[in-house]
């Protein structure tokens, strides 16, 4: 897939393009059924699917206090917006300017004139342009007059509820991690860093990789079954996230345990894929009571599916 970065650097092409429109943050099952949607739409018509999204979002910018937690970075967003058979995807920096381009300009100015647009793809209740006052709605009435295709997805339901990122972030918050993956139609994840820290782990007989996540965990403190992957491969893992508040820390802290892994992976890029909370993180009146613990997370997490 290309990607172009700013609005600016992209560059016509002679075919028209679908366009897919969204802030699409998680790439959940609601946004594959959009981008899909572009994508089935091209290939009829013989058509460039093309996706057009935003870098930070827009709460970030209008109302940073209120913003919520990012679920993707967006190097993680357009590799899953890659798999959906997306050809281009133009990510246009999200600033205070953008926002105040009246919905009607942006339709006409940037979707049209600068991307091509033949046909474009949006949810239900995907709002743009000046005031949040573009809507689906409004996109629908701009077709007739400026002569494109306007296509609106329906919500995406799964088991009765209608999905959605701030849906996925209250299963997040939960620590709901089955209910996330069926509405993100994978499980949850995260990149990071693997950095030095105190090496208590190998003293207590369970070695930890600490990871510095790219981004808010937006998980409770607690213990996880995970996956970690280390360039292709991928080790069963028992993830503690919290201040160990057994030795008086109060530091959010990232430590992985993996299973049947020796060797050392300091300063290795890697990911974190979440399966399910096992416990909630507590002290333990002694440092013997949370080895046993430990060994006891370890079986529960070798046992699992």
């Amino acid at each position: 897939m290309r990607i172009v970065q700013g609005l600016e650097s992209y560059q016509p092409e002679s075919i028209a393009a679908v366009v897919a429109l969204g802030a699409f943050d998680g790439i959940h099952l609601g946004h594959r059924a959009i981008l899909g949607t572009a994508v089935t739409q091209a290939r009829r018509e013989k058509l460039r699917p093309l996706a057009c999204t935003f870098d930070r979002h827009p709460m970030e910018v209008l109302q940073p206090e209120k913003a919520p937690l990012p679920i993707t970075t967006l190097e993680e967003r357009l590799e899953l917006i890659a798999e959906t058979g997306i050809e281009t995807t133009v990510v246009i920096p999200f600033t205070r300017a953008i926002a105040a381009v009246e919905p009607e300009a942006f339709v006409k100015d940037v979707l049209i004139k600068t991307l091509g647009a033949r046909e474009i793809v949006v949810g239900f209740n995907h709002r743009f342009g000046r005031a949040a006052r573009g809507d689906a709605r409004l996109l629908e009435s701009l077709a007739g007059t400026l002569g494109f295709e306007a296509h609106i997805v329906p919500a995406f339901t799964m088991d009765g509820v209608a999905v959605s990122s701030s849906e996925i972030r209250g299963a997040l918050q939960r620590g709901d991690l089955p209910a996330a993956a069926r509405l993100l139609g994978r499980p949850y994840s995260i990149r990071g860093e693997v950095v030095r820290g105190a090496g208590r782990g190998r003293t207590l007989g369970f070695p930890t990789a600490n990871v510095k996540t790219e981004r808010p965990l937006g998980l409770p403190v607690g213990v996880y079954v995970c996956q970690m992957g280390v360039h292709a491969v991928r080790y069963q893992a028992v993830v503690n996230v919290g201040v160990r508040p057994t030795f008086g820390e109060n530091e959010l802290a990232v430590e992985a345990h993996l299973l049947d892994f020796v060797g050392d992976l300091y300063n290795e890029r890697v990911t974190l894929t979440f399966l399910r909370r096992l416990r909630e993180e507590r002290k333990f009146p002694s440092v013997d009571a949370l080895r046993e613990q430990i060994a006891l997370d370890v079986a529960a997490a070798r046992q699992s599916p």
